[in-house]
């Protein structure tokens, strides 16, 4: 069982879908909030901030993925972890999904049993999980693993959790280099279903914040055919 702090929002519009989902989440021990509708979920975020919200994508109003982009451009509740569900289980909509900024895709109908796994492995990464180092220093860069802060020089840099999960990836390996495969399942922590383009976009944001010059970066470089490696 887990601590009753542990807080799950089921945004799903299908009652009896969120019904199910809701019923066997508190049977695993989590506190679960639900909502019908994109505009209803997001005061939930920013009121209760959820430890975990499930999202589907079909939803009246403001849309599953819109309301992700939405989470994620706000700096007060950009970290939340969010699994998008959706009937639509291509290779496209899948990046599409997690491009948008989700931490997770679930295509329906599911496994309950792998929804579930899902769930707590995308709990296991959420910020609330304990880290080895309060930080990293690389150069102007720092990375504060703590508070999931990142800092150059005095400004603070405003990254979404995949962003940040992915930068301090490559400052905890300063040198080494990182395959894409290897990105892909580190930070996105389980067997990922797509190809490594989603890595490569997400370096492009990530370069977009952290170089003074995203055309010629100084911290991460491309190791052309194998992946990126950090340099301080």
């Amino acid at each position: 069982m887990h601590s009753l702090t542990t807080t799950i929002l089921v945004v799903e519009d299908e009652e009896t879908v969120q019904q199910t989902l809701a019923y066997n989440l508190r049977q695993e021990g989590y506190e679960v909030l639900s909502a019908s509708d994109g505009e209803t979920a997001l005061d939930i975020i920013r009121s209760e901030h959820p430890n975990l919200v499930i999202l589907d994508i079909m939803l009246p109003g403001l849309d599953g993925l819109t309301l992700c982009r939405t989470v994620r451009r706000d700096p007060s509740i950009a970290q939340t972890p969010i699994i998008m569900l959706s009937a639509r289980g291509t290779q496209g909509d899948k990046m599409v999904g997690l491009d948008s900024g989700a931490d997770d895709y679930v295509t329906k109908p599911f496994d309950l049993g792998e929804f579930l796994a899902r769930v707590r492995a995308v709990l296991r990464r959420a910020p609330s999980r304990p880290v080895q180092s309060q930080s990293l220093i690389a150069g102007e860069l720092e990375l504060d693993l703590t508070g999931r802060r990142v800092y150059r020089g005095e400004q603070e840099l405003k990254l979404s959790s995949k962003e940040f999960e992915l930068l301090a990836e490559l400052m905890q390996n300063e040198g080494a280099v990182l395959s894409r495969d290897l990105i892909l399942s580190r930070v996105w922590g389980y067997d990922y279903y797509g190809d490594s383009r989603t890595v490569d976009v997400h370096i492009r944001w990530l370069r977009q914040k952290i170089e003074e010059d995203a055309s010629n970066p100084k911290h991460i470089i491309t190791v052309r055919g194998i992946g990126y490696r950090f340099e301080a």
